[in-house]
């Protein structure tokens, strides 16, 4: 992992530094850092997938939006944090094209999950590896970690980094997400 570029980054949520980065494979994630990193304790952390439907249009579909603005403001609260936003998560690891035909299948009554296998795709193909590269080269090596991905705690874990507290990040349902929010409990093993 590369660290390119560091520079402030001024938000609704308050103010950060943001690090760029780039992987081996050519992938360019940030990390978001307000406040410092904590010396010696555990660091407030979110890792982020990338969600252009919901992040940049505003679809109802999906939480996303709303946990990446609940992590900003979690952050700036506590004044110290970090959220690493991963690129090429989108769809969780399947790309942008094949998340759309899965929305298709699910206007058709397919779940989340399913809609994903019928088209012959894994449910969730992330992997986390980037974001504990990311963490290690911010000196972070023990964390709380803001999620409901059961996945996401044992990706870290497995990268090296030790997390000492889930921090659960909900936001509220919408009839639009009722569906999704409750596949991913059912189907994926979020905790809410």
């Amino acid at each position: 992992m590369k660290r390119v570029v560091v520079s402030a980054l001024p938000t609704r949520a308050g103010r950060f530094d943001i690090y760029g980065y780039e992987s081996p494979s050519g992938i360019e994630h940030v990390a978001l850092v307000c406040g410092g990193l904590p010396p010696r304790q555990p660091a407030l952390v979110r890792v982020h997938s990338e969600c252009l439907t919901g992040e940049a249009f505003g679809s109802l579909r999906c939480d996303c939006r709303a946990q990446l603005d609940l992590a900003l403001d979690a952050i700036t609260a506590q004044a110290s944090g970090i959220l690493v936003y991963l690129r090429g998560h989108e769809g969780r690891g399947v790309g942008l094209i094949n998340k759309l035909r899965a929305y298709a299948l699910q206007d058709l009554g397919h779940n989340t999950v399913r809609a994903n296998r019928e088209l012959g795709l894994p449910a969730d193909d992330r992997d986390y590896g980037d974001a504990a590269a990311i963490l290690r080269d911010l000196g972070v090596q023990t964390l709380r970690l803001m999620t409901n991905n059961p996945a996401k705690i044992r990706g870290l874990t497995a990268a090296g980094l030790t997390v000492v507290e889930r921090v659960p990040i909900v936001a509220a349902a919408t009839a639009e997400n009722a569906a999704y929010l409750r596949t991913k409990e059912e189907e994926l093993g979020h905790l809410f």
